[in-house]
């Protein structure tokens, strides 16, 4: 036991060194009950939206403000107006005070910091800036597809201090005119995307954690992007259009050439369900139709009743009725695309794009 002898004495001086001066007890808890802290979220980039997967990447910026008492500090003495930590190792190491700890709940995987700055001023005010690049989940709506507007939802906790400890409100500079937002940041569009909107709100949100009940303060920054429709109109939809007009042309074909009338009404199936493939590439698995689907599964069904009115003349040729048969092609060359045009007009209305 010699060692421990020759260790006593050691710890002994260590136990009685004052502790450091930057150091207080308390500065790890918040510096009040609750803390209110006004934020808010900026997205300054939307890199992309994925479709398939329901997600969105964002450049975004978090914001925000408290006041700590316990750093407060004597501006002429200190020799400047405000203490600035820049950068990982300064927020990290250098900084001692207390910050929250913001989460964003619907982010998927650890995303990248890229900035972090923290000002404190002589009153104890302080202003956290940081810059993060990350990838969220969020619900979309694509029923009206590709005609669809969607809203992305960024949320933030601080994550650690429940909602009697923490509080975050809307920083007013960043709720009002979000109209101005828009109009100066442009860069905020993503290819085949226009912003329109942006709003922040606070409410709570419940973690559930074993037996405990926790209930955090949330911020939500919501931004509406618009789909620029017209390249998928052009791309998919109108040669759809055009196809199943082109599949008409049987009416004209002779009444007793059944083989070139079918193989006509074969190959306008065919290319629906190719088309259909290449929508489906680019959706999500939903339990719901878009307007891209019900206007394909129109277009199917319009092209595949060619089939069987093509039989029913042949059979009206073999029983030597080439009268009757004429008369019901030349009925089904307005029939067949005023019932088309009805059917487009009904999803229309139905998903209400007028």
């Amino acid at each position: 036991m010699h060692w421990l002898r020759s260790v006593i004495p050691f710890v002994t001086v260590l136990c009685s060194m004052p502790a450091s001066p930057g150091f207080d007890a308390g500065m790890p808890n918040p510096p009040a009950s609750p803390t209110v802290v006004t934020c808010g979220i900026l997205i300054v980039d939307v890199i992309d939206v994925d479709d398939v997967n329901e997600s969105f990447e964002a450049e975004v910026v978090i914001a925000a403000s408290w006041n700590d008492p316990r750093l407060a500090f004597d501006a002429e003495k200190e020799g400047t107006d405000r203490k600035i930590f820049q950068g990982e190792y300064q927020f990290a190491e250098v900084y001692a005070g207390w910050w929250p700890q913001f989460l964003f709940t619907n982010q998927v995987g650890a995303g990248e910091t890229k900035a972090v700055t923290v000002e404190v001023y002589p009153d104890g005010r302080v202003r956290y800036l940081e810059q993060r690049n990350a990838e969220f989940e969020t619900p979309m709506a694509l029923q009206a597809y590709p005609f669809d507007t969607q809203r992305l939802r960024v949320s933030m906790i601080p994550f650690g201090n429940l909602k009697h400890e923490v509080l975050l409100e809307v920083d007013h500079r960043y709720a009002e005119a979000t109209d101005d937002y828009v109009r100066r940041e442009q860069n905020v569009n993503v290819a085949g995307w226009d912003l329109q909107h942006l709003e922040l709100h606070t409410d709570e949100q419940y973690i559930a954690a074993g037996d405990d009940k926790n209930y955090y303060s949330r911020l939500v920054a919501t931004i509406q992007l618009k789909r620029r429709s017209w390249q998928l109109v052009w791309a998919i939809l109108f040669p759809l259009v055009v196809l199943v007009s082109v599949i008409w042309s049987i009416f004209w074909i002779e009444i007793d050439s059944l083989a070139d009338r079918l193989n006509v009404s074969f190959i306008g199936v065919l290319t629906i369900v190719a088309y259909q493939f290449v929508v489906i590439e680019n959706m999500p698995r939903m339990s719901y139709l878009t307007f891209t689907d019900t206007l394909l599964l129109a277009s199917f069904l319009t092209m595949a009743a060619t089939i069987p009115q093509s039989l029913a003349i042949h059979s009206l040729v073999r029983k030597g009725k080439q009268g009757i048969a004429r008369k019901i092609d030349r009925t089904c060359r307005w029939a067949f695309p005023l019932a088309y045009l009805l059917m487009v007009g009904t999803i229309v209305l139905w998903y209400g794009l007028t």
